[in-house]
Formats: structure tokens, C-alpha cells, sequence
């Protein structure tokens, strides 16, 4: 016989933790957490540097601290969690039960049967093979993540001479921690004519050490037989071209890859799960459900977020969802407003809204914006053109979530869609 659970997570990172411990809150005993690492926690357990809890918490926490603090109310609860286990597929079976194939160290290959599933699988960095880098291929290049577990949690320090091609948070943290190891950081090389990272990172971990950032500039070579030896950095165009002439030589043994972030989404994929090409994550709707009824999906396995804070808020809100969707039933899927994307926001999250199916009086909705935006308003728009809600912004970046909260009363009146867009003040974009 197979074992059944009322909820079954599929990672045990920030997220995972959080939505099973909201969903034992919400009423569901029979839990399990399947995480493929040897301890629960993900990527919080190297992330050794401080900044985190400061809204959840309301105070300044390490990655570990963070995540450790949610290990131990898993702990209160009676929720089972299997580690160094490995989920291969989540299929639906018989009467709606998900089947979730896995494979692990100590049981082997078994099949488990859930009432619901939540995917908090993550994200995962983007390689030198993913950009395309020129040059040489030696030892020496890596990406930022995979330089802060071997600094952070093996003892290896990965080199003395560091440059970091792209500006998100990881590239920015580990400029500093290399720094603080002893190694000299020579530049931060962004393509982009603005930073992927928050701005108190780009303080804290360049400005506070004298590290220069290149703006709209990338690696043009890499020069090297056994180790890497020199990097060739040029400036690009408005189309991201290298300029002829423009070119600088920098005498570095290390290459850190700061280059975007790929949810972690073959699972969700292999399930028929409905995907949304703008994140690389599900469409969900407000309660982050998924496409496929009973399934849910929260973190950076939705949309790479900034913060952790947001990851554990959102993550809540799918674990009580799908504690309703046991105790309760399944929500109506008919009547979701559709939420589209104008005026150089890249994204939404939820995607869908079914306004009857909110708990509260509001409805959270995520975003990015594509460009930097000084002193600014964020638009909703119904249907028939009319603008349902707006939001004044002094200032918004792409390395930054922004975050709304739509009245429901407003929704009710949005007809079929929404538009999100992003304008800026007339007497500012002159």
C-alpha cells in the first residue's frame, strides 16, 4: 500500500518550510516534505551573510538563523520530512490524488500519494554555457553561487584575483566576501546600462570597498590554458555589441558568473503544469494554484524574488491554501480576471485572480519592471479602460520587487482583465 499524506512539499528550502508549516497551521497533520539535500534549509544554508528577516522578523538575521527558525517550528509539528530524496515526477492519479514518484539514499524508488502538492523547488543560476562567454575554457571560472558554498560551507577559497561578470545580489554578496577572504576584486562587469542587485547590496558589497562597477560592459575573452590567466572586458552598445576600441585587460586566476537566475521547473513541467514564458515559473492564481487543480507552487520556483521575507509571506499563503483545498474542497476555477502586463512591467504574479476566492479584503500582487524609473505611478486598469487603483513610486529598478495590494472591491468591477503598467511623472521623464 502506498502511503498517503494530506500535503506533500517538494523542497525543503525557505519555502517548503514555510508553506508546510502555514498548512499544519491551517488544519492538515498528515505532511510530508521531500528535500533532495542532506539537511533541510536550501540555499539559506550558505548564505552565512546578514540582511535577512528584517520584515518578517523585524530584525536583521544570517541566512542559517532564518532558515533555522522555521526547522524548528517543522519541528513542532507532525510533519514528517525525507531528506537526501529525490522527486522525479508528480503525476495525477485516480479520484485527483497527485502520485509523486521519488528516489532516496535509505527507501529507494517509492510512490507517494498526496491530497496536494506545493513545489518549492527553487531556482537555479544560469551557467557560462547559458551566455555564451568567448575565450579559452580553463580552470577558474564559476558561478557566484557555486564560489559561496565552496567559500561558505566547505572551507575552499576558489581564488586571489576575482572578476565578476554580472550584477545580480549572489555576485554582489560574494564580491564581498572574497574581499573579506583576502582576494582582490578587481571589477563588477554588467551588460545591462543598470545593476540586476538590490541597492543597498550594491553599496554595502562595491561602494563600501572601493569595488568599481562597470555598467553596460561584458567580457569580450578569456585568456588561460590550465587556469584562467586574463579577462579582455569591453563596453557595449544600446543592442549589447562590444564596441571596437573599447576594450580593457584585467590580470585575474578567477571568473564568478553573476547571470540571472532559472526557477527549477522540470518537475512542474512534466506534470502539464501551465508555465509562463516572462518568469520560467507556473501561472498561478491568487492563492498560488497552479493550472493543474491541488498543486501549488510558491518561491523562487514561481519568480526569482529579492527578498526571503516575501518567499516565506507567499509561500503561507500556499500552504493555507492548500490546507483549504483539503478540508474545504476546490475553489471555482470559472470567473478569473486574467492580470496582463503594460508600460514596462515584465511580469505579474499571481497571473490569474478569482476575486471570490480571496480570504482577505486584498489581493498581493509581485512585479518587476524592465528599466529604472524615477519618480513614477504604477496603473491598474480595468477592462473597459477605466483605472481601478494607482500607486505613487519614487523610485523602481529591475533588481527590485515591487509589491501592491489590490482592493477587492475594485476587482469586482475589472471586468474579464487587468493591466499592470509602470509610467513615469511627465515633469520626470522630460
Amino acid at each position: 500500500m502506498m502511503k498517503e499524506y494530506q500535503l506533500i512539499v517538494v523542497g525543503g528550502g525557505p519555502a517548503g518550510l514555510a508553506a508546510a508549516c502555514k498548512a499544519y497551521e491551517s488544519g492538515l497533520r498528515d505532511i510530508l516534505i521531500i528535500e533532495r539535500d542532506k539537511e533541510a534549509g536550501g540555499i539559506l544554508n550558505q548564505c552565512i551573510h546578514n540582511g535577512f528577516g528584517l520584515h518578517y522578523f523585524k530584525e536583521e538575521l544570517t541566512g542559517p538563523e532564518y532558515a533555522g527558525r522555521f526547522i524548528d517550528s517543522v519541528r513542532e509539528t507532525s510533519a514528517e520530512v525525507l531528506l537526501d530524496t529525490m522527486v522525479l515526477q508528480v503525476t495525477e492519479g485516480d479520484g485527483g490524488v497527485k502520485l509523486v514518484h521519488c528516489v532516496g539514499a535509505k527507501d529507494g524508488y517509492q510512490i507517494l500519494r498526496a491530497k496536494t502538492v506545493v513545489l518549492s523547488m527553487g531556482c537555479r543560476e544560469r551557467t557560462r554555457g547559458a551566455i555564451g562567454i568567448p575565450g579559452a575554457r580553463p580552470a577558474g571560472v564559476f558561478t557566484a553561487g557555486a564560489a559561496q558554498r565552496y567559500l561558505n560551507m566547505e572551507g575552499y577559497m576558489v581564488g586571489r584575483r576575482v572578476v565578476i561578470l554580472g550584477s545580480g545580489d549572489i555576485g554582489l554578496i560574494m564580491a564581498r566576501r572574497m574581499t573579506l577572504e583576502g582576494a582582490k576584486v578587481l571589477a563588477c562587469v554588467e551588460v545591462m546600462p543598470y545593476s540586476g542587485g538590490l541597492t543597498r547590496n550594491i553599496v554595502q558589497c562595491l561602494e563600501d570597498y572601493g569595488i568599481p562597477l562597470y555598467l553596460s560592459h561584458t567580457i569580450v575573452d578569456v585568456v588561460g590554458r590550465e587556469r584562467v590567466e586574463r579577462v579582455v572586458v569591453a563596453k557595449v552598445d544600446e543592442n549589447r555589441r562590444p564596441i571596437p576600441g573599447t576594450e580593457m585587460t584585467f590580470d585575474c586566476d578567477t571568473i564568478l558568473l553573476s547571470v540571472g537566475l532559472i526557477p527549477e521547473n522540470e518537475l512542474t513541467r512534466g506534470a502539464g503544469i501551465t508555465m509562463d514564458p516572462r518568469t520560467n515559473g507556473a501561472v498561478v492564481y491568487e492563492n498560488m494554484e497552479t493550472s493543474l487543480p491541488g498543486v501549488f507552487a510558491c518561491g523562487n520556483v514561481v519568480h526569482v524574488h529579492d527578498l526571503v521575507d516575501f518567499v516565506t509571506q507567499e509561500s503561507q499563503r500556499a500552504g493555507a491554501a492548500a490546507a483549504r483545498h483539503v478540508l474545504e474542497g476546490a475553489a471555482d476555477a470559472e470567473g478569473a480576471i486574467s492580470v496582463e502586463t503594460g508600460g514596462a512591467v515584465g511580469y505579474t504574479v499571481p497571473q490569474k485572480i478569482r476575486v471570490g476566492n480571496l480570504p482577505g479584503k486584498t489581493c498581493d500582487l509581485f512585479f518587476r519592471v524592465r528599466r529604472i524609473f524615477g519618480d513614477s505611478v504604477i496603473r491598474v486598469t480595468a477592462e473597459n479602460g477605466e483605472v481601478i487603483a494607482q500607486y505613487p513610486r519614487e523610485h523602481m529598478a529591475p533588481g527590485e520587487m515591487e509589491h501592491i495590494m489590490l482592493p477587492k472591491v475594485r476587482l469586482e468591477k475589472a471586468g474579464g482583465k487587468i493591466t499592470v503598467s509602470a509610467e513615469e511623472k511627465e515633469e520626470n521623464a522630460q
